[in-house]
């Protein structure tokens, strides 16, 4: 399985500890992260940095992202707003790995105070290790943007 070793990864204030938890998991694993920020707990809008991970998306500097905010809700939003992105909100490792197989989906978002969400980790490895399956979901992908 080819996996790419190349992700960005955002969240704004209430996604920030979470956030630094996956980048030194992702280090861990040898992926080169491009961390779009936030750099601090202080309060920040979560769209700035879903925008700047779906666009980096777009711009090719990696094929897949990871946003978190509190919900996942907001930031999954706004990175869906960038053409050619597929955010998925996965709150179990059945939803990561769905999310690949059938949605292609190429970013990750996280609700970091959302109830029942404490294997974080684990979601972030079964998604980035699920390939997408293609062939009649192919043509569903295709659908998505009109």
């Amino acid at each position: 399985m080819k996996i790419n070793k190349f992700i960005s990864i955002g969240s704004d204030h209430a996604g920030y500890d979470l956030k630094e938890e996956i980048v030194h998991y992702l280090k861990n694993n040898n992926y080169h992260v491009y961390d779009k920020g936030t750099f601090s707990n202080e309060s920040t809008d979560y769209p700035e940095f879903g925008h700047k991970v779906g666009q980096s998306i777009v711009d090719g500097e990696t094929n897949k992202g990871i946003v978190i905010c509190g919900s996942g809700i907001g930031i999954s939003i706004a990175a869906n707003k960038i053409k050619g992105i597929r955010a998925a909100l996965c709150s179990s490792k059945k939803h990561a790995r769905m999310s690949r197989l059938h949605n292609d989906s190429n970013v990750l978002a996280l609700g970091s105070r959302m109830e029942g969400a404490d294997n974080f980790l684990e979601i972030v490895r079964v998604w980035l290790n699920t390939d997408f399956e293609g062939g009649r979901h192919e043509n569903r992908i295709n659908k998505i943007e009109i």
